[in-house]
């Protein structure tokens, strides 16, 4: 379940519903944020198949007046590292002004008849920062189906830091809308400290 806000009480009561691991995640997130006022948050939780097993994934994002703090939390099941089950959590700090790019894919059926205002089917809201980036190569061609010349690749390179998809059949339209609300604030931070540089 995502949920959006704006104060530090109402990020932890999302945890807290999301029902997935709330201290650890809680603990983490805000030793994150520190003293910051919060300014939006998204709380998603994912569930995925593994073979035989049923993996959980929470993934918190926050926005504060001069940081995107990104949280990921996963559980684990007993290895040769560990004999129990575990849950790994991890947090990144990042400057506003680090943001490169904030996309926002809108799924919407029937286009044709689409009204100003629909909820989209599903979206997918990915950030860039800079510390990871996928290089898509193909082999580049003159346009000639003859040609037989080497033109070397073309391709092209996509800041890929963050993806998260939310759908209205798996999470609900408040999380699609959520979704929605935290991309605008975080895409309205970025712009306004792209001004102050």
């Amino acid at each position: 379940m995502a949920k959006t806000g704006t104060t530090t009480q109402g990020l932890r009561a999302a945890i807290e519903r999301s029902g997935y691991y709330p201290a650890l995640v809680a603990e983490a997130v805000e030793s994150a944020v520190g003293g910051e006022p919060v300014s939006s948050y998204l709380v998603h939780q994912e569930t995925t198949f593994d073979s035989n097993e049923v993996r959980r994934h929470v993934t918190v994002l926050v926005l504060t007046d001069t940081r995107f703090i990104v949280s990921h939390t996963d559980e684990q099941p007993a290895d040769g590292t560990s004999p129990s089950p575990y849950a790994t959590t991890s947090t990144e700090s990042v400057k506003l002004e680090r943001i490169s790019s904030v996309v926002l894919s809108r799924v919407v059926a029937n286009p044709e008849s689409y009204t100003p205002g629909t909820l989209p089917r599903e979206v997918v809201l990915t950030i860039g920062w800079g510390a990871v980036s996928r290089l898509d190569m193909e082999p580049a061609n003159c346009g000639d189906p003859n040609c037989e010349a080497d033109h070397g690749y073309t391709g092209s390179l996509t800041a890929d830091d963050l993806s998260l998809r939310v759908s209205e059949a798996g999470d609900g339209p408040d999380t699609v809308r959520q979704a929605l609300a935290f991309a605008q604030a975080l895409s309205e931070a970025t712009a306004a400290t792209t001004g102050t540089r």
